[in-house]
């Protein structure tokens, strides 16, 4: 009998893994029980479902041609951008922590954090919104604007910032505009029903959705209803929330039944919509998810929970409609798109629809550090120095070649907490302990 537990234990250990000491891959003891990955709640509910897993190897000399790097100073607008794109950011890449602030508040943040004028905001759940200044390394500003009857409730703050005044809708229903060089309120509404989209501005307009899909144009001075839009409402929410992204004058809009709308800003009629949401159940009650859209070049890119759409702008026709989708925002360089599905990467050329290279990130990551393969836990991509960033939950970045190939793998000194901007060269984040980490 001992011989046969010596001999248990000897197999037991030859397949362990030694590289686990590198931290780069997911604990299977700290798994979240909360994922960032809508798409992983649906599975057992969906019938078209299906994990894409196709391995599609890059012909050989294909070139990707670098893009123009972008010098970023500001971060206004939680998607960064009006149309939602991500551009292609400037980093210096030395891993090194240049700067960590104090903790900025005891209680959970949210995710979003921005950036104007070297100040950084950031809001958490109890309702407390920070402005930091990076120059004189102390708290700017800092509002709470709720009385002692919502202590208790957790707020999720969607924010924007435009010239010193950050315009904030929340799950109770306000909508309220903060000067913060001033440290005060300038305006502030209740409209009853909870909100549940990211913000817009268009010249003087907000532009924003409730909880009952219902697209609100306000006043940015003073926070009147200009326009109320009511489009499907979903009986059941789940935890997507209707995006908007803006491009040449126009609203797009999806809300969380699935459909699409465009509408024009200036008189503010409906050019055009449509349903995506492909379930073999099509009511007011069925679930819908998708990852933020992005409107580039003429083009709506919206990956739903089964397919990645990609759309015609000026009339919502679809152009291509693939068996893949992001669980994360998919990256979008002139003619090509990256995301991520199942730890796959793919890259797609969006002129012809051919996907060029289909690569399992885990595999890739075992290939390049020599080891077995495990499960890595991915928290965002993004671009940088003409790479592909994937920033891991345990704080590893990975570095991609636009062709697939893993360029480097680093760890930062911190671990990351909120979603990472990239300013002035540098990444900026909170860290695990609500402090501010300046990575450069």
């Amino acid at each position: 009998m001992k011989s046969f537990y010596v001999l248990l234990i000897f197999f037991l250990l030859l397949n362990c893994s030694f590289d686990d000491k590198s931290g780069i891959w997911k604990s299977n003891n700290k798994i979240s029980k909360k994922d960032n990955d809508l798409f992983k709640k649906f599975e057992s509910i969906s019938l078209t479902q299906n994990k894409f897993n196709k391995i599609i190897t890059l012909e050989k000399n294909y070139k990707f041609y670098k893009t123009d790097l972008f010098r970023n100073f500001e971060w206004s607008d939680i998607f960064f951008s009006k149309n939602n794109k991500l551009e292609n950011y400037t980093y210096n890449n030395l891993n090194q922590l240049i700067y960590k602030s104090k903790k900025l508040t005891n209680h959970k943040i949210n995710k979003y954090i921005l950036f104007e004028k070297n100040n950084l905001i950031a809001s958490d759940i109890k309702g407390n919104v920070v402005v930091f200044s990076i120059n004189e390394k102390k708290k700017f500003s800092e509002l709470n604007f709720y009385k002692k009857r919502y202590k208790k409730i957790d707020k999720f703050l969607n924010m924007i910032v435009e010239e010193n005044i950050i315009y904030i809708s929340d799950n109770l229903g306000f909508i309220y505009a903060f000067n913060y060089y001033e440290n005060k309120v300038i305006w502030a509404t209740n409209y009853k029903i909870p909100f549940r989209s990211n913000i817009k501005i268009s010249s003087d307009k907000l532009i924003l959705a409730d909880q009952n899909n219902t697209l609100l144009i306000v006043d940015k001075n003073d926070g009147k209803i200009l326009k109320t839009i009511p489009s499907e409402e979903s009986l059941v929410k789940n935890e997507f929330k209707s995006n908007i992204a803006i491009y040449k004058k126009n609203i797009i809009f999806l809300n969380t039944y699935g459909s699409l709308y465009s509408i024009n800003i200036e008189n503010l009629k409906i050019n055009w919509f449509i349903n995506l949401n492909q379930s073999l159940d099509i009511n007011p009650s069925n679930l819908f998810t998708s990852n933020e859209l992005i409107v580039s070049n003429d083009k709506i890119y919206v990956p739903t929970k089964n397919n990645f759409y990609i759309l015609d702008f000026l009339s919502g026709s679809t152009i291509f409609k693939k068996d893949f989708t992001s669980v994360f925002r998919p990256l979008v360089i002139k003619n090509f798109i990256y995301a991520i599905d199942n730890n796959f990467l793919i890259a797609m050329n969006v002129e012809t629809g051919d996907i060029l290279f289909s690569y399992n990130i885990n595999q890739k990551i075992s290939d390049y550090l020599n080891v077995k393969k495990k499960m890595i836990d991915i928290k965002k991509i993004m671009l940088a120095d003409n790479k592909i960033f994937i920033f891991l939950k345990n704080s590893y970045i990975v570095q991609i070649n636009f062709n697939g190939s893993i360029s480097q793998i680093t760890k930062l000194r911190e671990k990351i907490n909120s979603n990472p901007i990239f300013i002035d060269n540098s990444i900026l984040f909170l860290n695990n302990k609500n402090k501010i980490s300046i990575i450069n």
